[in-house]
């Protein structure tokens, strides 16, 4: 690759201007063409989210992306209520898995998370429900590289919210950072020739319903 205009893009072998956190990292070049900003609404691909994101904590995301397959097997493909019955003897086969991050502070954080991410499920009717009901408003103008934050209002309302339930590794900055690989924002930078993409998947995709236990479409945050 070599450097666009720009500080912020850089210009592929294809010609096509990137974000230039990608690097030349191949397998980092796909996630970012393919899936960073995409509208994600699977609760099995959330819950992965959440929990990977949270292994990150300390580390880069092009380790994590590496080790994602490995972690697919390892969590059961992120079965919210598989990983929910986990128990010691899993702890103990995770912590010796060398494809994966072995902290015992983050297994058990992601294994606490989905119980009480099968509480959240069964009150707002899917996990996407209640994500996306902290989607922010859509960005306006251009967008550079020091505009985007690492954190924003609705991300520490997200982080807060999860805090309260029990939720474990999941602070303002890691919040963020899920809605940008989620499709909640579009941080695409402006001359990014995936931009205007991500934007028309927003656009078409269809937001979940979120309900409370009744099924009455009331919001359980009061947002």
């Amino acid at each position: 690759m070599t450097d666009a205009t720009t500080k912020d893009l850089l210009v592929g072998s294809d010609g096509r201007r990137r974000c230039s956190w990608p690097g030349a990292h191949e397998d980092y070049l796909a996630y970012h063409d393919e899936e960073w900003g995409r509208p994600l609404a699977d609760d099995a691909r959330l819950f992965e989210k959440l929990c990977l994101e949270g292994f990150q904590a300390g580390l880069s995301w092009l380790t994590i992306l590496r080790k994602r397959a490995r972690f697919r097997e390892a969590f059961e493909g992120f079965d919210v209520d598989r990983v929910a019955r986990f128990g010691p003897r899993h702890v103990e086969r995770l912590l010796a898995d060398p494809g994966i991050v072995r902290h015992r502070g983050k297994i058990e954080a992601a294994i606490e998370n989905a119980k009480r991410a099968r509480e959240l499920r069964r009150e707002a009717g899917s996990l996407a429900a209640y994500f996306w009901s902290f989607e922010p408003a859509p960005r306006r103008g251009r967008l550079t590289r020091t505009d985007v934050p690492a954190a924003t209002e609705a991300s520490r309302a997200m982080a807060k919210d999860l805090k309260r339930r029990g939720f474990r590794f999941f602070g303002p900055t890691t919040a963020y950072a899920f809605m940008q690989a989620t499709g909640m924002v579009n941080d695409h930078l402006t001359g990014c020739a995936w931009r205007d993409a991500c934007d028309s998947a927003r656009r078409a995709f269809e937001r979940p319903a979120r309900q409370d236990a009744r099924g009455d479409g009331r919001t359980l945050t009061g947002r």
